[in-house]
């Protein structure tokens, strides 16, 4: 598995990580014992990054990762959090004292003394352009409950409102083989700053793995149903913010491309080292159900690219999907 820094954090990290959302039960239900099979998988594959959040399963993310690294004390895996999702969304609620004890909470959840790294979780945008988030975040870091801190975004302008503040280690952002914007305009601003960028939602919420049809149904309680319209939170992180008909298409004409670059992956993987390959990536957080999917994701991370497959990775977003995406993303 290729190693990466991340960024200001001084830390090395597996070019594929892990995304632990769906070990919430936001994706649908995942035993405990199944979700543990997953952490065990990805780590013996080479991954040792770990992407959680408070508000995964309202903490259940975080515990069972903390049940994991109680079982595994030996590990060398950085644990990445985010705190800020669990509250009404106006910047006020975003203060220090909220900070205090949102990560008084994940550092329970997670049975650390201080925390690898943690974000804000996609705040309102007026939070990345406020001096007293910054200061905040100095103080917490002084004190000794995060050894480094970064952001979670939605949008370019907040990840560029972020980078040019001088502490920050990370910026999280969707970026995949349908969500271009963020490679032309945050990474290359972000390889200037020395900022690390961690590449969420890289299958489009499951898309670009070719699996899924018009006809295919997502469980009541999998963000793929219930928030395809932004009812639950923003609309692109659920397929990236692409309609899911023209997805499913494109989806299909990805992995043609992928089965001719390389017949012996999936589309999947093809995808994810289509993104590992992009310049400026430090690690990609695709989820894991089960052992299997885990796998598999890592050995992506072994995977080389052409240029000619590049550059039709980009003309097929340039011919079928750049005007559908929505100028926010």
């Amino acid at each position: 598995m290729q190693q990466r820094e991340l960024g200001r954090t001084q830390r090395n990290v597996s070019v594929i990580g892990l995304g632990t959302w769906q070990l919430g039960a936001d994706w649908g239900s995942v035993e405990e014992s199944d979700a543990l099979a997953v952490l065990d998988s990805a780590f013996a594959a080479g991954v040792n990054f770990f992407d959680t959040a408070d508000v995964y399963g309202d903490g259940r993310s975080e515990q069972l990762i903390g049940t994991w690294l109680k079982n595994n004390p030996e590990a060398n895996v950085t644990v990445a959090t985010k705190m800020g999702r669990r509250v009404d969304q106006i910047p006020e609620n975003y203060n220090l004292d909220a900070f205090r004890a949102w990560n008084d909470r994940s550092r329970a959840n997670l049975g650390v003394d201080t925390l690898d790294l943690v974000q804000l979780h996609c705040p309102p945008t007026s939070v990345y352009t406020t001096e007293a988030t910054y200061d905040a975040l100095d103080l917490m870091v002084g004190e000794g409950r995060m050894a480094n801190y970064g952001v979670s975004v939605e949008t370019v302008e907040e990840a560029l409102a972020a980078i040019a503040r001088p502490n920050i280690a990370t910026v999280q952002i969707i970026i995949n083989a349908f969500r271009h914007k963020p490679l032309e305009v945050v990474l290359p601003a972000a390889r200037e700053a020395g900022v690390g960028i961690i590449a969420r939602v890289p299958l489009a919420s499951g898309l670009l793995t070719n699996r899924y049809t018009l006809q295919t149904e997502f469980a009541k309680d999998d963000h793929r149903n219930y928030n395809r319209d932004g009812s639950a939170f923003d609309v692109g992180e659920t397929f990236s913010g692409v309609d899911y008909a023209t997805g499913v298409a494109a989806a299909g004409e990805f992995a043609q491309l992928a089965a001719a670059e390389a017949p012996e992956a999936t589309s999947a993987q093809v995808a994810l080292a289509w993104l590992a390959a992009q310049d400026g990536i430090s690690t990609i957080i695709p989820g894991a159900r089960n052992p299997e999917q885990a796998r598999a994701n890592a050995a992506a991370g072994s995977l080389e690219i052409s240029e000619g497959f590049n550059a039709s990775v980009r003309d097929l977003y340039d011919t079928k999907l750049r005007a559908q995406i929505h100028p926010r993303w």
